[in-house]
């Protein structure tokens, strides 16, 4: 059974930093990931981390500011959020499994394996 559970979500002041982790047990594969979701919108993909080489890719809303990492030793995916907005604010998920027969890496339900979220909250 693959379980993901994230911490390091809290308060911070825009312009601030926060380092969220996501603990991965009993997943072998590739690709991993972090989303997001704001109160009454929808949600989407935050960056997205290949275990094998450290390739990344980013939503052009936190390109240059947020940084996917992994330490493959830990089962461990961690998301570096600097400089962060008010816009920033929601819960963001961990996950895990990218199946691109379902569409691209920023959908959702391309993804098989979710955490159960921790909240991260950007004060102006």
């Amino acid at each position: 059974e693959v379980q993901l559970m994230e911490s390091g979500g809290g308060s911070v002041q825009a312009g601030g930093s926060l380092r969220l982790s996501c603990v991965a047990s009993g997943y072998t594969g590739n690709s991993m990931g972090w989303f997001r979701q704001a109160a009454g919108k929808e949600r989407e993909g935050v960056a997205l981390v290949y275990m094998g080489d450290g390739s990344a890719l980013y939503h052009p809303a936190v390109e240059g500011r947020f940084t996917i990492s992994q330490d493959n030793a830990k089962h461990t995916i961690y998301l570096q959020m600097n400089k962060v907005k008010p816009e920033d604010t929601g819960t963001y998920f961990c996950v895990a499994d990218l199946d691109t027969t379902r569409g691209g890496w920023g959908l959702g339900g391309s993804w098989i394996y979710w955490g159960q979220g921790t909240q991260v909250t950007v004060s102006s």
